[in-house]
């Protein structure tokens, strides 16, 4: 097979939603389709059950919610598939932006009984902003839920975009009876006695055979299914290929995730409907997937992925030609030839070495401390550089301070090596030591997340300390000397782990009174 066949097989999309409306059963549904898992796992339960595979950290299984995007790929029906599951909880929420950067589609997950929620609102605006197709699974048929033209009415008052069900489901609950896939005209029944765990078969039927339809969902499900269908043929939008490339028309599906029902024959529209991988923006220029030489950014940077090996993984997004195992490629910020060690498929926690790897896929590489978030590899005669990824302001601020000191070692290279992931800011005091830092997080879930890695990955523990500071601003080139300013009781200076200067303040007062008393000082925001 060609670089370009190769290429042209790729699916690379995302997976969102707001918590528990069912992204992460939906996505170890497509991994049991794919052959990538025997059974599923559930995302919730007893401590003895089988957790969801992109669920790997051990804080996951046991609070039941995503708490770090994962990265899987797998074969199915000659393609190629990257499926990229975020989580879904708001305090995570800059991981699932830069990994949403990654993708080049993306399936919303809706809780038909909620309908859109404010962490679903959230991520579709990032989708839109960037133009991607976005497919909607309405999800928990098989439970109560609302009313499935009220559900689609929402989706396009709330995110100004045309919808086309691709099926239409036929009752809720327990009078749940399936669904009519519009397209095929034919009905993909539910049964409760095998609770779609098994692949089901369609059923071709016309829907004026009434006698037919009678003997499958019932004289009242068969009427109100025929109102319905003709009121959505002759008021929904037409559907069209490019809209839907275009994030302008978002296909709908209905189905149960749980009980993997509607899961495959959503899968299988999906693949033809979504695109190859996208081109991506190099300056004022398009590059092409296909275009010769190799390209990547990375997007994610996780420690202690591995307990055995306490290794750090890279995750790059490959964005033109072929990757090769051995050569030399070129680091743009650095200015320097590397080879990218250890390359590895991933399959959330676990990894497989690879050779090769092409556009659109996702790989995992060593990182033995040289690769930050937006980095650009490419090959040595290229030399381009993709936009960044941008960093969010954290919102809540802490101090933390080492209990332990002869474990200030553990304690540093801990913090560190956490603040270079990018998810937690982790912030130092100038002629403070080591042994206490400011950690700026963007929602108070994290605090737990790092509580827990210190203890479960560096064996260390400490003193939180909440501050009031509520606003962080970057001291711009040509400000005085941050030691020689003239600040209020209610401002104080640190630094990141790259160096850089930056103020933290309790208000804007407090900025408006650092520049009034300091003429030469120059802040910005983060993301400029």
């Amino acid at each position: 097979m060609t670089t370009n066949e190769q290429i042209a097989r790729r699916r690379t999309f995302a997976i969102i939603s707001h918590p528990d409306a069912g992204k992460t059963t939906l996505t170890e549904k497509f991994l049991l389709y794919g052959g990538a898992i025997q059974s599923a796992g559930s995302v919730k339960g007893k401590a003895s059950d089988k957790h969801a595979v992109s669920d790997w950290m051990d804080i996951e299984k046991q609070r039941g919610i995503s708490i770090t995007s994962s990265a899987m790929q797998f074969e199915y029906e000659g393609f190629c598939i990257n499926i990229l599951d975020t989580p879904g909880h708001q305090d995570f929420s800059e991981d699932t932006y830069r990994t949403l950067m990654a993708a080049d589609s993306a399936v919303m997950v809706i809780d038909a009984a909620k309908g859109i929620e404010p962490q679903t609102r959230k991520l579709f605006k990032v989708c839109a902003m960037r133009g991607i197709p976005i497919f909607t699974f309405i999800n928990k048929l098989d439970r109560e839920a609302r009313d499935p033209f009220d559900l689609i009415d929402e989706l396009e008052k709330e995110f100004g975009i045309g919808t086309y069900p691709m099926n239409w489901p036929i009752g809720c609950g327990r009078d749940f009876k399936g669904v009519y896939d519009r397209e095929k005209r034919r009905i993909l029944a539910f049964d409760e006695f095998h609770a779609g765990r098994k692949r089901i078969e369609s059923i071709d039927v016309e829907l004026d055979d009434t006698a037919r339809l009678d003997e499958l969902i019932g004289e009242r499900a068969r009427t109100e299914l025929c109102e319905q269908v003709e009121l959505l043929d002759a008021a929904s939008f037409d559907f069209d290929i490019d809209k839907v490339q275009n994030g302008k028309l978002s296909p709908v599906f209905f189905g149960s995730a749980l009980n993997n029902f509607g899961v495959e024959a959503f899968l299988e529209q999906f693949l033809k409907l979504t695109t190859p991988p996208r081109s991506h923006k190099v300056g004022e220029r398009e590059l092409s997937p296909f275009d010769d030489g190799f390209s990547a950014f990375v997007f994610k940077i996780q420690a202690n992925m591995n307990k055995m090996h306490r290794d750090r993984i890279a995750f790059m997004r490959i964005c033109s030609g072929k990757f090769e195992r051995g050569k030399e490629y070129f680091h743009v910020r650095q200015g320097k030839n590397i080879k990218l060690s250890q390359p590895q498929q991933l399959m959330a926690q676990e990894r497989e070495m690879i050779s090769e790897a092409y556009a659109g896929d996702i790989i995992g590489v060593f990182d033995p401390g040289i690769f930050s978030i937006g980095d650009t590899v490419c090959d040595a005669s290229m030399k381009i550089e993709f936009d960044g990824i941008p960093t969010f302001a954290p919102e809540h601020f802490a101090e933390v301070e080492q209990t332990d000191s002869m474990k200030r070692k553990q304690f540093q290279k801990g913090m560190e090596q956490i603040a270079e992931e990018g998810a937690i800011q982790i912030f130092f005091m100038p002629g403070r030591g080591m042994e206490r830092v400011v950690v700026g997080v963007v929602g108070m879930l994290q605090y737990e997340v790092l509580e827990h890695r210190m203890k479960t990955e560096y064996n260390v523990g400490y003193r939180q300390t909440p501050l009031r500071y509520q606003l962080i601003r970057y001291i711009g080139e040509g400000s005085p000397d941050p030691s020689t300013l003239r600040l209020s009781r209610d401002t104080l200076w640190v630094k990141d782990v790259k160096g850089n200067d930056l103020l933290l303040f309790e208000s804007e007062f407090d900025i408006r009174w650092a520049l009034e008393n300091n003429k030469t000082l120059s802040l910005y925001e983060f993301n400029k």
